[in-house]
């Protein structure tokens, strides 16, 4: 491997890991008064389904950043090894994101104020979607290493939205979503932008896989509150 294929290759694994410790930060900061820190917030007692859910939630991201880990130290077969706990923990994750999204609006929960908890229950539903086909992809195209680990990271971007929601900002609580998917968009810009600079080009992962996240975030906001959406959601929840 010549010297310049080994310092994009550093450079790469650096930004990776930057990108997994923005991710982390991101969901530690918003989660932090309401569940990793709620003991020093005073923050109310969660139920079974939503601790379970934090557990499993937090353990992609720490499993993430071990892989990340893996392939920058060139521990690959265990890094193929570990994926499939990855798997595992993803399938998990989707069960229990439609799950809680269907509880809390069954309690009349919704951190949207002007959206009724019908309405607000697709934001949730469309983001583990969107969740659930990458890392899907993903696996699919463990084969081919540069697509593989651009849509992972772009599945992980995806749960960062609900801590980058909870932030303690008001320009974030009073915009709303398009607000704080704004927000996780800038990390699918600087996605693409890195290949930009450092490739010359961007990888077509980034491209189709960073559409599929932006129509996650528009479809809800199109659809929640039409009266399709509505009766669907009420079946769901069991309203209707």
């Amino acid at each position: 491997m010549s010297a310049r294929a080994i310092a994009h290759r550093k450079r790469e694994q650096w930004f990776f890991a930057l990108m997994t410790g923005c991710a982390a930060l991101l969901v530690f900061a918003g989660f932090a008064p309401t569940y990793y820190l709620k003991r020093w917030f005073a923050a109310p007692g969660l139920g079974t389904l939503a601790q379970v859910h934090g557990i499993v939630f937090s353990a992609w991201i720490m499993l993430f950043a071990t892989q990340v880990g893996l392939v920058a130290t060139g521990r690959t077969r265990i890094h193929r090894r570990v994926g499939i706990l990855g798997a595992v923990i993803a399938a998990a994750m989707v069960v229990l994101g439609i799950a809680l999204a269907i509880q809390s609006a069954r309690a009349g929960h919704t951190p949207v104020p002007e959206l009724p908890p019908l309405s607000t229950m697709a934001i949730p539903l469309f983001n583990i979607t969107g969740f659930a086909v990458l890392v899907g992809v993903a696996l699919q195209l463990r084969g081919d290493a540069q697509a593989h680990k651009r849509l992972m990271l772009l599945a992980t971007i995806t749960v960062v939205t609900p801590g980058i929601a909870r932030l303690r900002f008001d320009f974030i609580r009073f915009g709303g979503p398009p607000v704080f998917f704004a927000l996780t968009d800038l990390m699918v810009l600087a996605c693409i932008a890195y290949d930009a600079f450092t490739r010359g080009k961007v990888h077509s992962a980034w491209l189709r896989g960073g559409l599929l996240l932006v129509l996650s975030q528009i479809a809800p906001l199109a659809v929640a509150q039409t009266t399709p959406w509505l009766a669907f959601a009420g079946w769901l929840v069991g309203t209707r």
